[in-house]
């Protein structure tokens, strides 16, 4: 996965969610505690802190920085703010080496970053579209993506509902639903 493919993840949330800024962001996202409009900005928190440790390289932690997103921005605002990390995280991504190494729990190349933003933007626009009542899931072959390169153990089946189902979002058949999970980016490779 590369900087391509969180431009297209970002290109869907925004396709899909830019219709519905007029709508109450202050609802539950989907099953999380959060309101949709705190999930739009924890995209775009996330997709920073990925462009950060792809920028700093650190090989041991987190940057000590957080996206503040201001509590009075309008939804179409997080919306913007979350594009903007996206675009900060596809830069870092264009321009990274795929030798590169950067800490997430461990050793990570740009290519388990890029998967991590893909998954966090698909997820987390499922969880606000499943608040505000949205018909929509995640493209098939994005999900297949992440579902390569963070979920190796993942169950065969339909891309999309495999990565639901790995990250506790739905339901497979024959199998138990996910209660807690973790994908898998950092490798030693």
């Amino acid at each position: 996965m590369n900087h391509q493919d969180v431009d297209a993840a970002v290109a869907e949330m925004l396709r899909i969610l830019s219709p519905h800024t007029a709508a109450d962001w202050t609802v539950p996202a989907g099953p999380l505690e959060w309101t949709c409009w705190q999930t739009a900005a924890h995209i775009g928190h996330d997709l920073l802190a990925y462009a950060g440790q792809l920028a700093a390289q650190p090989d041991d932690a987190y940057l000590p920085f957080d996206l503040n997103v201001r509590p009075t921005a309008s939804p179409a605002e997080a919306l913007r703010a979350a594009t903007a990390c996206g675009g900060l995280l596809s830069s870092a991504l264009a321009a990274a080496d795929s030798t590169l190494r950067a800490w997430h729990w461990g050793p990570c190349d740009p290519e388990g970053f890029a998967a991590m933003g893909v998954g966090e933007t698909l997820l987390h626009t499922h969880d606000i579209t499943q608040g505000l009542t949205v018909d929509w899931l995640p493209p098939a072959p994005l999900s297949a993506a992440v579902l390569n390169r963070l979920f190796p153990d993942a169950p065969p089946g339909d891309p999309t509902q495999v990565l639901l189902w790995c990250t506790g979002r739905g339901d497979l058949d024959g199998l138990p639903r996910q209660t807690s999970w973790r994908w898998e980016a950092a490798r030693s490779d």
